[in-house]
Formats: structure tokens, C-alpha cells, sequence
């Protein structure tokens, strides 16, 4: 009688004869593992096409997610490193107007979105806030779009 101790877990009450005691400690069953859970119709360890198209697809999806959250992420730095280095006055290094240069560059075309919409209230420019938080809502929608088409 099978008590769940050989490898094929089989639960059903068995007469001796069905095992063999190969040693003390392990008890065998002559069953080849997994047999019941094959399908007879098809090769162990080969995967459907559909199989295969849904895991590609799943694949695309998780990797345009990932590229969508690490580019906001990268931009919302750019943002933070603009707002820092417009605190600095300019005119002490050439290699920092550089930096700064690049930094308007990419930044400020998509603030002046906010700043026409937004004006500044006295020295104080919200316009920043506006957009980082815009960025990751936009973020988070996307990726949730992305989710479900893929």
C-alpha cells in the first residue's frame, strides 16, 4: 500500500506487489514520475506555439514598461539636476554653462508647456512640481495601457 512516501505521490491504495524496496530508506514506485499528468498526445518538454507567442508577448510588454519607467525616471532627474543648477549663479566654469546649456536644452521645452498655463507666483516658479508630477501619472497611465493592449 502506497502511504504517499514514493516519488510518484500517488495517493491510491496499492497492493505491495506495485513497489519495490530498492533499499531501507527509499521506496520505489514502478511508475515513471508525472506519467498521469502527460497528455498522450503530446512530446514532454515541447511548448505550443500559442505558448510561445503569449510569452514573447508578455516579454515585449514587461520590457516597454520597464523602458517607459526608467526614461520618466532619467527625465525627472534632468528636471531636479535644472532646478539645482539654476540656483548656481553662472560665469565660474565653462564645464557647468555646458552642463547648464544641456540641461536647458532638454528641460525647458517641456516646462514652457507649463509655464504658459502656470504663471510664476513672485521668485517662486511651480511649474517643475507641475510637470514631475505629470510626468509620473503619465507614467503610471501608460504603463497601465500598455499592460492591458499587451
Amino acid at each position: 500500500m502506497c502511504l504517499g512516501t514514493c516519488p510518484c505521490a500517488c495517493l491510491e491504495p496499492k497492493a505491495p506487489a506495485y513497489h519495490v524496496q530498492r533499499s531501507l530508506s527509499h521506496i520505489v514506485c514502478p511508475e515513471p514520475l508525472g506519467r498521469r499528468n502527460r497528455s498522450p498526445h503530446r512530446e514532454p518538454g515541447r511548448v505550443g506555439d500559442e505558448s510561445v507567442g503569449i510569452l514573447v508577448l508578455a516579454d515585449t510588454a514587461s520590457s516597454v514598461q520597464s523602458f517607459v519607467s526608467v526614461f520618466i525616471g532619467v527625465y525627472v532627474l534632468l528636471l531636479f539636476a535644472y532646478i539645482i543648477t539654476s540656483w548656481i549663479p553662472g560665469g565660474r566654469s565653462p564645464t557647468l554653462e555646458r552642463v547648464r546649456q544641456f540641461l536647458y536644452d532638454v528641460c525647458e521645452p517641456y516646462l514652457r508647456i507649463f509655464r504658459r498655463v502656470i504663471p510664476p507666483i513672485g521668485p517662486l516658479d511651480l511649474s517643475p512640481i507641475v510637470g514631475v508630477f505629470t510626468l509620473y501619472v503619465l507614467g503610471r497611465a501608460l504603463n497601465a495601457l500598455i499592460g492591458e493592449l499587451l
